[in-house]
């Protein structure tokens, strides 16, 4: 019996044989194409992207009636990256420079790409890499006729041909991922990807157990090996013996049976035991996204990252364009949206020469967020005008990241203060009372919440920056990221501080990272006094039957203990004993 690990991002177990599909990928022959043949390889590569928007459209199509809302909002995504004109420019440009293919120029293209992405720190958009990478290998797979990309073998068996597999590649397509549904497979595994990655969120969505990030899945498994994968805790094994298999398959009788009783807390309110109100809210990226969080009954929209519409291109966004954008993502919704500022810097790149390309010593520490935001107002300025303008068409509040002195907090009132009187004397509308938040994910801002909270109208703490920037390593880096740690006493410690600040100042605290999502963290922070999470919309009804379940007065009696234990597994002891 064979044990892999991964990271694992669709909850369930499934059973099944092993399904190995081969993609395009590094392995794309390169050939040189002589100088009278470049015109014909040009048209090859413009008919190949032409080809491969067409399928694009057709999954789409095929699937109308069934096709959940992300899904085809990131068909669209790969849609509009196919048209983009720097990836098209590009690649014109490397098969006449170098006179090779159109299938290598691409690889060198996403090889270039990929480096840029890798260095950037934020797990979630470095992921967004991956669909770069799709949309170049569903190319590669309409230039390469002999080569099926996973959808086109998927698709071209008959229904049910596939029924009860497991799919291994090295990447999943949104397309595939329909496929996947059509087939009623029991999972899949890929190589590529990662916790935040579109193919987590496209397993989350579909609710399929799955596991990505395996690096090398596709050299240890083959087609036919029985395999038993736990989309929880990102384990699988080939060959189980009968001990084995028995014992996942009464565990996926229970996880099914607790799904099916998770569906009926849709509608009930979330309030503990004892009768304590406590809000879900839900974090999105695009504005389809929000149509999940109403239909999961968020509370309304904690977290609205505002900073991916700059990337990826190569002009910036107008006024006019993110006040279009924020204004469908507000109409979307009848509950409140936070929209928080732009969160770029010297380690997300955006074209047009705004950002600066020098990335510093250490990115992660340099200009970004509110930073870059005071330090460029032309950058600035219109976006703060688009939410002003937008929030006509719904509750607003803005929420600005990285915030770290007062300083900063003054220059951001003094420029709303300017925007509100500019658009006053253009005669726009706007709301005039927005509510003005802040993110609290440096540790400097959490010693000093109580001096930022008689300044602001509500408090959100991000912990996946406040935790690595308090513990100072890297998540993302293999080499240390066990000791990214939500349950290191400095962080109970900075998550208490926060909250009783708010408390103290009589504002809201939310909590946005991935620890408001993660029921094992739940009721700790409950007895820390939390009272609004914001989360991945998939992961608001566990939440929520987690809080129903919990009675808080009990859970403040226990804090004291928690607080003052000094051993680091004493103290994890102890908010496990929270949850029994």
């Amino acid at each position: 019996m064979l044990a892999l690990h991964g990271t694992g991002v669709g909850a369930g177990i499934a059973i099944g044989k092993a399904r190995v599909i081969s993609k395009p990928g590094d392995n794309i022959a390169r050939y040189e194409v002589a100088e009278d043949d470049l015109n014909a390889e040009l048209k090859r590569f413009k008919v190949g992207v032409e080809n491969a928007i067409a399928s694009l459209i057709s999954a789409g199509e095929k699937f109308e009636d069934s096709i959940p809302e992300e899904v085809a909002a990131l068909l669209e995504t790969h849609s509009l990256i196919l048209q983009d004109p720097m990836l098209q420019e590009e690649t014109v440009k490397i098969i006449r420079d170098k006179n090779v293919n159109a299938e290598y120029a691409l690889l060198i293209y996403q090889k270039r790409m990929q480096k840029v992405f890798d260095e950037i720190p934020d797990p979630y958009l470095s992921s967004k890499s991956a669909d770069i990478s799709q949309v170049i290998q569903r190319v590669q797979g309409a230039l390469i006729e002999s080569d099926e990309s996973a959808e086109q073998s998927l698709n071209n068996q008959p229904d049910g041909a596939f029924d009860g597999e497991i799919i291994i590649a090295n990447d999943l397509t949104p397309a595939d991922t329909i496929a996947l549904k059509k087939h009623q497979i029991s999972g899949f595994l890929t190589n590529l990807g990662g916790p935040t990655s579109h193919t987590a969120i496209l397993a989350r969505s579909l609710q399929i157990p799955a596991i990505v990030g395996l690096h090398n899945a596709l050299n240890l498994l083959r087609t036919g090996d029985l395999l038993i994968v736990d989309g929880k805790r990102g384990v699988i094994l080939a060959g189980p013996d009968e001990v084995s298999l028995d014992a996942y398959r009464r565990r996926r009788e229970k996880i099914i049976h607790r799904s099916q009783a998770l569906e009926t807390l849709r509608e009930a309110e979330s309030v503990s035991l004892d009768g304590q109100k406590v809000n879900l809210l839900s974090n999105v990226e695009l504005p389809e996204e929000v149509a999940l969080s109403v239909r999961q009954n968020a509370e309304g929209v904690g977290l609205y990252r505002t900073e991916f519409l700059f990337m990826n291109r190569e002009e910036l966004p107008d006024e006019e364009e993110q006040y279009q954008v924020y204004s469908e993502v507000l109409k979307s919704s009848d509950k409140s949206v936070t929209i928080r500022t732009l969160d770029l810097g010297a380690d997300k790149q955006v074209d047009g020469g705004r950002v600066s390309e020098s990335q510093g010593t250490n990115p992660a520490l340099g200009l970004r967020a509110i930073r870059l935001c005071l330090h460029d107002l032309g950058l600035f300025k219109p976006h703060l005008r688009a939410i002003f303008r937008a929030s006509v068409h719904g509750k607003t509040k803005l929420m600005v990241p990285m915030l770290s002195t007062v300083e900063e907090l003054d220059q951001l009132f003094i420029l709303i203060a300017e925007v509100k009187q500019e658009l006053r004397a253009q005669g726009c509308e706007f709301d005039d009372a927005i509510p003005i938040g802040a993110m609290i994910e440096v540790p400097a801002a959490a010693v000093a919440a109580d001096i930022f909270a008689h300044k602001l109208d509500f408090l959100s703490i991000g912990t996946n920056d406040l935790i690595q920037y308090t513990l100072a390593i890297d998540r993302i880096d293999d080499e240390v990221n066990y000791l990214y740690d939500p349950l290191h006493p400095s962080i109970l410690r900075l998550v208490k501080m926060v909250i009783d600040a708010g408390k103290n100042a009589n504002i809201p605290v939310s909590m946005c990272g991935e620890m408001a999502g993660e029921p094992e963290f739940t009721r700790v922070l409950l007895a820390l006094g939390l009272r609004e999470f914001s989360m991945d919309p998939a992961s608001l009804l566990e939440v929520k039957q987690r809080i129903l379940m919990s009675d808080i007065r009990l859970l403040e009696q226990a804090l004291p203990a928690i607080m003052s234990e000094m051993e680091p597994g004493k103290l994890r002891q102890k908010v496990t004993a929270l949850n029994q």
